[in-house]
């Protein structure tokens, strides 16, 4: 490899031929389609640094697990094996990351003057084609494999799911972190049309005919909590309005029983940030903008349970989606008290898993009566949607389960990987919420 000069371009152009094999999906099995997937990352991570050197990056070690070049590949495998029974996922997923990526790499460098204003390292026209180009090419994969599908989707997925799939990869692209293209492009991908293939079109008209005067309800009232929420330095004037967003979202969907836990997460995680605001300022562990919410902190608290809300009024699985609603609600708002108590009164913060005592604050790190609080805060927010009818009394201990599987979780990535930058903060509060509302419909499942 030395002395060999990286071409960007040509890596991208092997990039989005290789994106071509989601075609062949129409015609393997699962099993057969993993085999040639599973050679390929061999290939890759043995066999093209000898002969494709200019492909790597300088720096990028090119038999590194960590390599583009190795995780493309290893994606692509994961998407099949996840999908083994719903090829058309797989392969739009892996259009989006084939053709989505690649051409937003090639579009940004030719046109890409105009940044983004929360992450200078992309570009508008870039993330512009990776919605476009992407999602045009996942439609037209997803429908070129829909007869190898049993029973076959119905045309409007085909067509549609691909196209949001893009622009929900295209915008977890522009989060300002490091984690590879290769992984959250098609994971996100691949998460917005699985929750899409969940839907039901019977369904989905009359919950549309239904909610409209829910909806102005929903927008007066919202309209009034932001109003306030910002008047008391709870939110920022962009985070009022995705809060209201989401709220009348929330409230359209699962009625006013679930707009009420959205409220009483939302005041208990905004009351908590200010518990102790004194002691954490001096110390430099305060939340932003004096504890102002942002909306990065809005979708990553509560973008999971709006989603599961939609699905609860839109699929044939309406008790586990309100379980997952709850759930995630109860992990974001638990899993904020948690923190703030902790680092307002805790004695002693220790690192998840070497249990080494390190000072409050830390990334990863959990204290005894954070802890406490925490899981106090999933079983009052339980309680209160079993009060209101969105649960059954029985399925509070799953919610406080699965709320605590979640921040157990978040502490131990955000221990290893917010540090270097490969997660960010409203990454793993968002990670805290689907682990939890997994692990509740997990156990769920498990004693039912």
């Amino acid at each position: 490899m030395a002395g060999r000069q990286h071409d960007e371009r040509s890596r991208k152009i092997v990039h989005l031929a290789f994106g071509c094999g989601a075609l062949a999906l129409r015609y393997l099995l699962w099993w057969q389609a993993a085999l040639v997937a599973a050679g390929a990352l061999a290939f890759n991570l043995f066999l093209l640094p000898r002969v494709a050197g200019q492909l790597y990056r300088p720096g990028e070690r090119p038999r590194s697990a960590a390599s583009g070049i190795v995780l493309y590949p290893a994606s692509v495998l994961l998407l099949i094996l996840v999908f083994h029974n719903r090829l058309d996922i797989a392969a739009a997923a892996w259009a989006v990351l084939a053709v989505g990526d690649g051409m937003a790499t090639l579009v940004g460098r030719r046109f890409g003057r105009g940044r983004l204003p929360w992450n200078a390292d992309k570009s508008i026209a870039g993330t512009i084609a990776l919605f476009v180009c992407g999602g045009i090419a996942g439609a037209f994969v997803a429908w070129w494999c829909r007869p190898n599908v049993t029973p076959q989707p119905e045309l409007w997925f085909s067509i549609a799911a691909p196209l949001v799939a893009a622009l929900v990869a295209a915008l977890v692209e522009t989060t300002p972190v490091k984690l590879d293209d290769n992984i959250s492009v098609p994971a996100s991908a691949a998460a917005a049309l699985w929750a899409l293939s969940l839907v039901r079109t019977e369904l989905v008209y009359p919950a549309i005919l239904t909610a409209g005067q829910a909806i102005v309800l929903a927008t007066a009232a919202n309209a009034v909590v932001a109003w306030a929420g910002y008047r008391a330095g709870l939110v920022t004037t962009a985070g009022a309005l995705t809060g209201a967003l989401i709220g009348i979202a929330i409230a359209a969907a699962t009625g006013w029983p679930g707009w009420t836990l959205l409220l009483a997460t939302f005041l208990a995680a905004s009351i908590s940030s200010r518990l102790g605001l004194r002691r954490k300022t001096i110390h430099g562990i305060a939340e932003e903008r004096g504890g102002r919410r942002g909306p990065g902190n809005a979708i990553a608290n509560t973008g999971l349970a709006t989603v599961a809300a939609l699905l609860a009024v839109s699929t044939l699985h309406r008790d586990l989606a309100l379980l997952a609603f709850v759930t995630a609600l109860a992990a974001g708002g638990s899993d904020t008290m948690a923190s703030e108590i902790g680092k307002a009164w805790g004695r002693g913060t220790y690192l998840v898993p070497t249990f080494k005592r390190v000072t409050p604050g830390t990334t990863g790190a959990m204290s005894l009566e954070g802890t406490v609080a925490g899981v106090a805060g999933a079983a009052l927010l339980g309680a209160l949607a079993a009060a209101v009818g969105l649960i059954p009394p029985s399925a509070v201990v799953v919610v406080v389960a699965g709320a605590t599987l979640g921040s157990l979780a978040e502490s131990l990535l955000g221990a290893s990987l917010e540090a270097p930058g490969i997660l960010n903060n409203d990454m793993l509060n968002f990670l805290n919420t689907a682990i939890a509302a997994g692990a509740a419909i997990g156990i769920a499942r498990l004693v039912a």
